[in-house]
């Protein structure tokens, strides 16, 4: 095109210059070409043009400034534009119709200046130095865009890798997904038993969204979408297909998914957000959702097994350990048992409890196994099926105590565990106790007070010599306590403290082994961080 062909652009640019005659023509050169014009003559009526445009967000393209102007140099002008952050993109063009020496030039290029002209100027010349300074600034813009979008999504697959749960890695990431595209955003990842995880962005919050129907909706169109391909794919679903409600209460828009499954090719991950025409997103933002969308599956597949493995250790620990409703018969003995597992988000535990009659008497058992995992689980079951087995023999702690720990040793000789195991004769109330490593008991006597067996021992696993066990007389109004550590022990708290609370509280308790268990329970077992047992003791 020559110079007096007219193509309309978008582009608006602000030329400065004092003399009249040189703003006329100059702009009537620029908007042959096209462009929108903001005449102005002097540098301080620039600066309060820009400042106006930029609370409008309308601030011009480039700016043709001249060097000499009456109240400051347009070197000087430049300067103060470039030193505010929302104008220093502005593109700066110097000219002058005075010649200038190389010092000139290289004073506006240091100054911030993207060009030089010297005008009068050919209009061809004009505008392709126009040109050329709008595409430096395009590709700044696109770079600086660039690098915001990466430090973005950076952030997010951080907070993605931080997630200590499905529902909260959903979540991280559709405020990721929502951060990047600057619309709402929705994320399901789905578990390998069915179970749809779902996160939200904050815009969308809790109200309105759709519910339980809605999720089985897109339960079923994942698979479907995914049909077990590999990578990330990005598809466009039509409203009367997906649900409506997940962008806007009640309404049905388009969905834009990206898909990708987890390791193994087993559950989809799915960033889902609106395709509606005013929330299209171009190929970059679909790019920057597909790394998201892999950070997420990758982040998801340890996480899912662990909750497949932390399934299988509450069955596994729950179906071994009786019920405290279907305790046995123990003649003589009254007996009270709780157990309260940790919260959802805890790991599991190995605490056990066990009550059984022997030649001897009544054998009462509570532990832990050292560690949280399917495998301290596992190892919870074994000591329990040990300890049945062994005390069909020989009922008497202290040789009970030292086969688990040989038992222990020889089948897992990594693993420790603690236990106190206390012998009960109901006709005499002879106790005869034993511990490894565990709380000692603590026996409030019926006449008032409480206080803790004097009877101590090395953990289980460590095949270390075991002193004599400790032996008392349990009167017919006693109670005696065993718990695990997970009912007192608190971050931060030194665990002496909290056994002085313990005793305190139980010295208060009213008469009676469930008033004992619901007083303690109630004071102590409230948010706690590791599984509880406890059982209580008296003669019948």
């Amino acid at each position: 095109m020559n110079g007096y062909g007219k193509q309309q652009t978008d582009t608006t640019v602000l030329v400065v210059d004092d003399v009249a005659a040189s703003r006329y023509a100059m702009g009537a050169v620029l908007r042959r070409a096209g462009h929108r014009v903001v005449p102005v003559a002097s540098g301080r009526e620039a600066l309060v043009e820009l400042d106006v445009r930029l609370r409008s967000g309308t601030l011009p393209d480039v700016a043709l400034v001249d060097v000499g102007l009456p109240d400051m140099s347009g070197f000087e002008l430049c300067r103060r534009v470039k030193a505010r952050p929302p104008m220093a993109a502005l593109p700066v063009v110097h000219f002058s119709a005075a010649s200038v020496a190389p010092g000139d030039r290289c004073r506006g290029l240091d100054a911030g200046g993207e060009a030089y002209l010297t005008v009068p100027a050919d209009p061809q010349e004009i505008q392709a130095v126009v040109r050329a300074a709008l595409r430096g600034a395009s590709r700044g813009a696109g770079a600086e865009t660039l690098v915001h979008r990466l430090t973005l999504l950076s952030e997010a697959i951080v907070t993605v890798q931080a997630a200590r749960c499905p529902e909260e890695l959903a979540g991280a990431a559709a405020e990721g997904a929502a951060r990047l595209t600057g619309t709402p955003a929705v994320v399901f990842v789905a578990g390998p038993d069915g179970e749809l995880y779902r996160g939200t962005s904050r815009d969308l919050g809790v109200l309105g969204l759709p519910g339980a129907d809605a999720e089985e909706a897109v339960a079923r169109l994942l698979p479907r979408f995914a049909d077990g391909r590999s990578g990330v794919q990005s598809v466009i679903v039509p409203a009367p297909l997906w649900p409506a409600g997940f962008f806007r209460p009640g309404v049905r828009d388009d969905a834009r998914l990206v898909l990708t499954l987890t390791q193994g090719q087993r559950s989809p991950v799915c960033v889902a957000t609106p395709a509606r025409p005013a929330h299209r997103t171009d190929p970059a933002h679909d790019g920057l959702l597909a790394r998201l969308a892999q950070a997420v599956a990758l982040a998801a597949e340890p996480l899912l097994m662990y909750q497949v493995e932390r399934h299988v250790a509450l069955t596994l620990q729950h179906s071994f350990l009786p019920r405290p409703d279907s305790l046995p018969e123990l003649p003589g003995v009254d007996l009270v048992v709780r157990y309260v597992p940790a919260s959802h988000d805890t790991e599991i535990g190995g605490d056990f409890y066990a009550a059984l009659r022997t030649g001897a008497g009544v054998l009462t058992a509570v532990g832990d196994v050292v560690g949280h995992s399917l495998d301290a689980a596992t190892v919870m079951v074994e000591i329990r099926h040990a300890l049945r087995a062994y005390c069909v023999e020989d009922g008497d702690p202290a040789v009970l105590a030292g086969r688990l720990d040989r038992m222990l040793q020889h089948y897992h000789p990594d693993v420790t565990a603690t236990v106190c195991l206390a012998l009960v004769a109901p006709d005499s109330g002879r106790l005869r106790i034993a511990n490894a490593g565990h709380i000692p008991p603590l026996v409030l006597r019926g006449a008032g007070g409480a206080e803790y067996v004097d009877v101590a021992g090395p953990l289980l696993g460590l095949g270390l010599d075991r002193p004599d066990p400790t032996e008392m007389v349990l009167r017919p109004a006693d109670r005696l306590l065993m718990v695990t550590d997970g009912l007192i022990e608190t971050r931060g708290t030194d665990l002496g403290t909290s056994l002085r609370h313990l005793r305190t509280a139980a010295a208060d308790a009213p008469p009676g082994l469930d008033a004992l268990c619901d007083l303690l329970l109630d004071c102590f077992g409230h948010d706690r961080e590791d599984d509880i047992a406890m059982l209580a003791l008296g003669l019948g």
